[in-house]
């Protein structure tokens, strides 16, 4: 539990050197063991996931996630901080922690789009702790950052050929692509074929009323079902709970600008919108209110659990505060459950400026597989 509450010293990366080259070994992303997941390969984006409907009445069918064999689409994503390496920085070989995220959050992806997601020498959670504390942390984020980088590069010399692309990112995964598509992305060429960027949990600024100029210089924020070259961002915070001030997420530090919010049921909309979740049903992390049963009829049948309508979200901007608030919704005639997690927890305590962190992926994973999925039937 300790590891996920040392991210609370994120938000100190953000202002790391964008295109500092630390002096330290380039990483070769020409070789495929420097990638998590690259298509056409059985690795953990290859692998189906046993998953089961869980309706108002109960849990429904049993099945697995798709695997599409060739799309005209590809995803790259950039995983969240989850590295317990020694040291500032991760090693670049593969971990239950590195699969494990890439499986929650992108594996079930790979059923709409060519999946790519880079190992990279990420921020460890012992990094978090030394920025938490007042430590210089500058070497480590630009190294990571160089990673990141290094390997958009080697993606777009030897996988792209010209496909329009997506990127996903979550976290620490989020703050490295804002920086790629600032500095790597923004006024070249490949801007044109970005469909969709995914960076969920991590504040993407914007002046208030605006849907561009604080974060990116040219890339707007969602504002409509099927836009492209656009940013879908959000961070999500409990309905009746909002970011307080000097929050890591949800709160701008800026004067005049807010946290960009764009809904990802409908991007756009300003009400409340049904959410398409994925669940994995096994996670130990703490819950508010203690572990939950997802239905009155035992436990799930599979690790993951796909729940539509359990919760709803709507996105709220008030000044320096932008947020996704997130709604569950109650059926006490019902058999599943009317609880769900995300808080960051610490000895029995839940951090209030870290809002829903741990869900933000999971509460509308339904819904972004399906605003991929939509561009590969636009050929």
């Amino acid at each position: 539990m300790i590891r996920l509450l040392l991210l609370a010293g994120l938000a100190v990366f953000a202002t790391a050197p964008a295109e500092a080259q630390p002096v330290a070994a380039v990483t070769d992303y020409a070789k495929p063991a420097n990638w998590l997941c690259l298509p056409g390969r059985a690795d953990i984006c290859a692998k189906p996931l046993p998953t089961t409907a869980l309706n108002p009445n109960g849990y429904g069918s049993s099945g697995t996630s798709p695997v599409a064999k060739d799309t005209p689409i590809d995803c790259f994503y950039v995983y969240p901080t989850v590295s317990n390496d020694r040291g500032m920085n991760s090693d670049l070989i593969p971990d239950n922690a590195e699969k494990g995220a890439a499986e929650v959050q992108f594996a079930r992806f790979a059923g709409v789009c060519r999946p790519f997601a880079p190992m990279y020498r990420q921020m460890t959670l012992g990094a978090v702790t030394v920025a938490a504390t007042g430590g210089d942390v500058g070497f480590a984020a630009s190294l990571a950052y160089s990673d990141v980088a290094n390997a958009w590069r080697t993606y777009l010399a030897k996988y792209n050929q010209g496909r329009p692309f997506v990127l996903i990112g979550h976290s620490q995964g989020s703050l490295m692509l804002n920086l790629l598509i600032a500095n790597r992305i923004e006024g070249k060429p490949e801007a044109a074929r970005m469909k969709l960027a995914i960076l969920a949990g991590f504040n993407v600024l914007v002046p208030q009323g605006k849907l561009v100029g604080g974060t990116f210089k040219t890339t707007p924020l969602c504002s409509r079902t099927g836009q492209t070259g656009c940013v879908i961002s959000w961070v999500s915070f409990r309905e009746n709970n909002a970011p307080p001030p000097g929050a890591i997420f949800g709160y701008a530090d800026q004067p005049g600008m807010t946290v960009g919010c764009v809904n990802p049921a409908r991007p756009g909309s300003r009400a409340w919108e049904k959410l398409d979740s994925v669940w994995y049903a096994r996670s130990m992390l703490p819950v508010p209110g203690g572990p939950i049963s997802w239905s009155s009829e035992g436990p799930p049948p599979t690790p993951y659990l796909r729940t539509e309508g359990l919760v709803s979200a709507k996105c709220v901007n008030d000044g320096p505060r932008g947020y996704l608030s997130i709604r569950t919704n109650v059926d006490p005639k019902g058999k599943r459950t009317d609880r769900i997690g995300g808080e960051v927890g610490l000895l029995g305590f839940f951090l209030p400026g870290w809002g829903m962190h741990l869900a933000d992926i999971a509460e509308a994973q339904g819904d972004l597989i399906a605003a991929v999925g939509a561009f590969t039937q636009k050929k």
